[in-house]
Protein backbone atom coordinates (compact mmCIF):
# COMPACT_ATOMS: atom_id res chain seq x y z
CA UNK A 1 0.00 0.00 0.00
CA UNK A 2 1.40 3.39 -1.00
CA UNK A 3 2.03 5.93 1.74
CA UNK A 4 0.03 9.16 1.73
CA UNK A 5 2.02 12.31 0.79
CA UNK A 6 1.82 13.58 4.39
CA UNK A 7 3.06 10.31 5.86
CA UNK A 8 5.82 9.97 3.26
CA UNK A 9 6.88 13.56 3.95
CA UNK A 10 7.05 12.79 7.68
CA UNK A 11 9.01 9.59 7.08
CA UNK A 12 11.63 11.35 4.96
CA UNK A 13 11.82 14.16 7.52
CA UNK A 14 12.51 11.60 10.25
CA UNK A 15 15.39 10.36 8.12
CA UNK A 16 16.76 13.91 8.20
CA UNK A 17 16.42 13.92 11.98
CA UNK A 18 18.75 10.94 12.43
CA UNK A 19 21.22 12.07 9.75
CA UNK A 20 21.44 15.73 10.80
CA UNK A 21 21.63 14.87 14.49
CA UNK A 22 24.54 12.50 13.86
CA UNK A 23 26.26 14.99 11.56
CA UNK A 24 25.99 17.83 14.08
CA UNK A 25 27.53 15.72 16.81
CA UNK A 26 30.43 14.62 14.59
CA UNK A 27 31.03 18.12 13.21
CA UNK A 28 30.81 19.81 16.59
CA UNK A 29 33.16 17.27 18.13
CA UNK A 30 35.67 17.73 15.30
CA UNK A 31 35.51 21.52 15.71
CA UNK A 32 36.72 21.19 19.31
CA UNK A 33 40.18 20.36 17.96
CA UNK A 34 40.19 22.33 14.70
CA UNK A 35 39.12 25.56 13.01
CA UNK A 36 35.34 25.30 12.61
CA UNK A 37 35.42 26.77 9.10
CA UNK A 38 38.10 24.27 8.02
CA UNK A 39 35.98 21.40 9.38
CA UNK A 40 32.91 22.77 7.59
CA UNK A 41 34.87 23.21 4.34
CA UNK A 42 36.07 19.60 4.46
CA UNK A 43 32.52 18.49 5.12
CA UNK A 44 31.23 20.47 2.15
CA UNK A 45 33.86 18.94 -0.16
CA UNK A 46 32.94 15.40 0.87
CA UNK A 47 29.22 16.16 0.67
CA UNK A 48 29.54 17.71 -2.79
CA UNK A 49 31.47 14.75 -4.15
CA UNK A 50 29.01 12.27 -2.64
CA UNK A 51 25.97 14.01 -4.14
CA UNK A 52 27.71 14.39 -7.51
CA UNK A 53 28.47 10.67 -7.58
CA UNK A 54 24.92 9.70 -6.58
CA UNK A 55 23.39 12.09 -9.14
CA UNK A 56 25.48 10.61 -11.94
CA UNK A 57 24.87 7.00 -10.90
CA UNK A 58 21.11 7.60 -10.62
CA UNK A 59 21.04 9.45 -13.98
CA UNK A 60 19.17 12.29 -12.29
CA UNK A 61 17.86 15.03 -14.61
CA UNK A 62 19.77 18.29 -14.30
CA UNK A 63 17.74 21.09 -12.67
CA UNK A 64 16.83 24.38 -14.32
CA UNK A 65 18.97 27.50 -13.95
CA UNK A 66 16.36 28.91 -11.57
CA UNK A 67 16.65 25.84 -9.37
CA UNK A 68 20.44 26.02 -9.46
CA UNK A 69 20.31 29.69 -8.41
CA UNK A 70 18.02 28.94 -5.46
CA UNK A 71 20.20 25.97 -4.52
CA UNK A 72 23.30 28.19 -4.54
CA UNK A 73 21.54 30.80 -2.40
CA UNK A 74 20.58 28.11 0.09
CA UNK A 75 24.13 26.77 0.10
CA UNK A 76 25.70 30.17 0.70
CA UNK A 77 23.35 30.82 3.60
CA UNK A 78 23.61 27.36 5.11
CA UNK A 79 27.35 26.93 4.58
CA UNK A 80 28.36 30.01 6.53
CA UNK A 81 25.89 29.34 9.31
CA UNK A 82 26.87 25.68 9.59
CA UNK A 83 30.43 26.76 10.38
CA UNK A 84 29.09 29.16 13.02
CA UNK A 85 27.02 26.31 14.38
CA UNK A 86 30.02 23.99 14.61
CA UNK A 87 31.88 26.73 16.45
CA UNK A 88 28.96 27.16 18.85
CA UNK A 89 28.89 23.41 19.48
CA UNK A 90 32.63 23.46 20.14
CA UNK A 91 32.49 26.35 22.62
CA UNK A 92 29.31 25.44 24.49
CA UNK A 93 27.32 22.41 25.56
CA UNK A 94 26.05 20.44 22.56
CA UNK A 95 22.86 19.54 24.40
CA UNK A 96 21.98 23.23 24.77
CA UNK A 97 23.33 24.78 21.57
CA UNK A 98 21.72 22.42 19.04
CA UNK A 99 18.09 22.93 20.14
CA UNK A 100 18.38 26.74 20.16
CA UNK A 101 19.41 26.76 16.50
CA UNK A 102 16.74 24.20 15.69
CA UNK A 103 13.92 26.27 17.21
CA UNK A 104 14.89 29.41 15.31
CA UNK A 105 15.46 27.46 12.13
CA UNK A 106 11.99 25.89 12.35
CA UNK A 107 9.76 28.75 13.48
CA UNK A 108 10.40 31.16 10.60
CA UNK A 109 9.86 28.65 7.74
CA UNK A 110 6.82 27.17 9.51
CA UNK A 111 5.18 30.60 9.77
CA UNK A 112 6.04 31.30 6.12
CA UNK A 113 4.46 27.99 5.10
CA UNK A 114 1.27 28.74 7.04
CA UNK A 115 1.11 32.15 5.37
CA UNK A 116 1.60 30.80 1.83
CA UNK A 117 -0.05 27.36 2.05
CA UNK A 118 -2.78 28.05 4.58
CA UNK A 119 -3.40 26.65 8.03
CA UNK A 120 -2.70 22.93 8.52
CA UNK A 121 -5.16 20.62 10.24
CA UNK A 122 -5.89 20.72 13.96
CA UNK A 123 -3.81 17.62 14.70
CA UNK A 124 -0.83 19.07 12.83
CA UNK A 125 -1.07 22.32 14.77
CA UNK A 126 -1.15 20.35 18.02
CA UNK A 127 1.88 18.40 16.81
CA UNK A 128 3.75 21.61 15.94
CA UNK A 129 3.10 23.03 19.41
CA UNK A 130 4.14 19.77 21.06
CA UNK A 131 7.30 19.62 18.97
CA UNK A 132 8.17 23.21 19.92
CA UNK A 133 7.63 22.34 23.58
CA UNK A 134 9.82 19.28 23.20
CA UNK A 135 12.68 21.22 21.64
CA UNK A 136 12.39 23.90 24.34
CA UNK A 137 12.51 21.31 27.13
CA UNK A 138 15.53 19.66 25.53
CA UNK A 139 17.27 23.03 25.37
CA UNK A 140 16.27 24.17 28.88
CA UNK A 141 19.31 25.23 30.90
CA UNK A 142 19.37 24.49 34.62
CA UNK A 143 22.69 26.10 35.50
CA UNK A 144 21.14 29.52 36.13
CA UNK A 145 23.37 31.37 33.64
CA UNK A 146 23.66 31.90 29.92
CA UNK A 147 25.71 29.06 28.44
CA UNK A 148 28.54 29.85 26.04
CA UNK A 149 27.94 29.80 22.31
CA UNK A 150 24.30 30.92 22.36
CA UNK A 151 25.01 34.07 20.34
CA UNK A 152 26.52 32.00 17.54
CA UNK A 153 23.69 29.49 17.87
CA UNK A 154 21.17 32.31 17.37
CA UNK A 155 22.88 33.48 14.18
CA UNK A 156 23.14 29.89 12.95
CA UNK A 157 19.42 29.37 13.54
CA UNK A 158 18.57 32.41 11.41
CA UNK A 159 20.80 31.04 8.68
CA UNK A 160 19.17 27.63 8.84
CA UNK A 161 15.76 29.30 8.44
CA UNK A 162 17.04 30.98 5.28
CA UNK A 163 18.36 27.65 4.04
CA UNK A 164 14.98 25.96 4.50
CA UNK A 165 13.14 28.73 2.67
CA UNK A 166 15.58 28.85 -0.25
CA UNK A 167 15.84 25.09 -0.64
CA UNK A 168 12.04 24.82 -0.82
CA UNK A 169 12.12 27.16 -3.84
CA UNK A 170 14.97 25.21 -5.42
CA UNK A 171 13.45 21.80 -4.90
CA UNK A 172 10.15 22.23 -6.72
CA UNK A 173 10.17 19.74 -9.58
CA UNK A 174 13.96 19.18 -9.47
CA UNK A 175 16.11 16.22 -8.48
CA UNK A 176 16.78 16.26 -4.74
CA UNK A 177 20.28 14.90 -5.43
CA UNK A 178 21.26 17.71 -7.81
CA UNK A 179 19.68 20.36 -5.59
CA UNK A 180 21.70 19.06 -2.64
CA UNK A 181 24.87 18.90 -4.76
CA UNK A 182 24.66 22.50 -6.05
CA UNK A 183 23.73 23.73 -2.59
CA UNK A 184 26.72 21.99 -1.04
CA UNK A 185 29.03 23.25 -3.80
CA UNK A 186 28.03 26.84 -2.98
CA UNK A 187 28.62 26.12 0.71
CA UNK A 188 32.11 24.88 -0.13
CA UNK A 189 32.91 28.07 -2.07
CA UNK A 190 31.75 30.28 0.82
CA UNK A 191 33.62 28.42 3.55
CA UNK A 192 36.67 28.02 1.28
CA UNK A 193 36.91 31.78 0.76
CA UNK A 194 36.63 32.35 4.52
CA UNK A 195 39.32 29.75 5.27
CA UNK A 196 41.68 31.28 2.71
CA UNK A 197 41.04 34.71 4.19
CA UNK A 198 41.77 33.48 7.71
CA UNK A 199 44.86 31.54 6.58
CA UNK A 200 44.40 29.32 9.59
CA UNK A 201 45.15 25.71 8.68
CA UNK A 202 47.35 24.81 11.63
CA UNK A 203 44.63 23.42 13.89
CA UNK A 204 43.43 20.61 11.66
CA UNK A 205 44.49 17.06 12.55
CA UNK A 206 43.72 13.83 10.65
CA UNK A 207 41.08 12.74 13.15
CA UNK A 208 39.23 16.05 12.88
CA UNK A 209 39.51 16.01 9.09
CA UNK A 210 38.05 12.50 8.99
CA UNK A 211 35.18 13.44 11.29
CA UNK A 212 34.56 16.55 9.19
CA UNK A 213 34.35 14.48 6.01
CA UNK A 214 32.02 11.99 7.70
CA UNK A 215 29.82 14.81 9.04
CA UNK A 216 29.63 16.36 5.58
CA UNK A 217 28.49 13.14 3.90
CA UNK A 218 25.87 12.41 6.54
CA UNK A 219 24.67 16.02 6.58
CA UNK A 220 24.18 16.22 2.81
CA UNK A 221 22.23 12.95 2.86
CA UNK A 222 19.96 14.51 5.47
CA UNK A 223 19.58 17.54 3.21
CA UNK A 224 18.56 15.32 0.28
CA UNK A 225 15.94 13.67 2.49
CA UNK A 226 14.64 17.10 3.49
CA UNK A 227 14.50 18.37 -0.09
CA UNK A 228 12.45 15.38 -1.12
CA UNK A 229 10.17 15.73 1.92
CA UNK A 230 9.52 19.40 1.12
CA UNK A 231 8.69 18.45 -2.49
CA UNK A 232 6.14 15.85 -1.43
CA UNK A 233 4.45 17.59 1.50
CA UNK A 234 4.03 20.93 3.23
CA UNK A 235 7.10 22.93 4.18
CA UNK A 236 5.98 23.37 7.79
CA UNK A 237 5.61 19.60 8.22
CA UNK A 238 9.05 18.90 6.77
CA UNK A 239 10.72 21.68 8.77
CA UNK A 240 9.14 21.00 12.15
CA UNK A 241 9.79 17.26 12.10
CA UNK A 242 13.32 17.67 10.68
CA UNK A 243 14.09 20.22 13.40
CA UNK A 244 13.79 17.51 16.03
CA UNK A 245 17.35 16.44 15.11
CA UNK A 246 18.81 17.92 18.36
CA UNK A 247 17.33 14.90 20.13
CA UNK A 248 19.87 12.73 18.34
CA UNK A 249 22.70 15.19 19.08
CA UNK A 250 21.71 15.24 22.75
CA UNK A 251 21.57 11.44 22.94
CA UNK A 252 24.99 11.08 21.34
CA UNK A 253 26.43 13.77 23.63
CA UNK A 254 25.02 11.88 26.59
CA UNK A 255 26.26 8.46 25.45
CA UNK A 256 29.71 9.49 24.23
CA UNK A 257 30.59 12.69 26.09
CA UNK A 258 28.54 11.93 29.22
CA UNK A 259 26.81 15.30 29.18
CA UNK A 260 24.06 15.79 31.78
CA UNK A 261 20.68 14.36 30.77
CA UNK A 262 17.98 15.79 33.07
CA UNK A 263 14.36 14.85 33.57
CA UNK A 264 13.38 17.95 31.59
CA UNK A 265 15.26 16.69 28.56
CA UNK A 266 13.68 13.27 28.94
CA UNK A 267 10.27 14.96 28.98
CA UNK A 268 11.28 16.91 25.88
CA UNK A 269 12.21 13.70 24.10
CA UNK A 270 8.82 12.22 25.00
CA UNK A 271 6.99 15.32 23.74
CA UNK A 272 8.93 15.16 20.47
CA UNK A 273 8.02 11.50 20.02
CA UNK A 274 4.33 12.28 20.54
CA UNK A 275 4.47 15.20 18.10
CA UNK A 276 5.60 13.15 15.10
CA UNK A 277 2.50 10.95 14.68
CA UNK A 278 0.19 13.94 15.25
CA UNK A 279 1.87 15.77 12.37
CA UNK A 280 2.29 12.74 10.13
CA UNK A 281 -1.19 11.26 10.42
CA UNK A 282 -3.18 14.46 9.85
Amino acid sequence: MALSPQLLCATLSLGSVFLWGTSDFAGGYAARRANAFVVAMIGHVSGTLLMLALSVVQHAVLPSLRSVAWSAAAGCCGGFCLALFYRALATGKMGLIAPVSAVLGAVIPALFSIWTEGMPGALSIAGFLLAGLGIWLISRTEEGHRPGGLGLAFLAGLGFAGYFLFIKQAGSGSSALWVSMFSRLASFVVTGVIVLGQRNFREIVPASAGLGAFAGCVDVLGSAFFVRASQIGRLDTAVVISSLYPAITVLLARLILHEHFSRWRAAGMFAALLAVPLIALQ
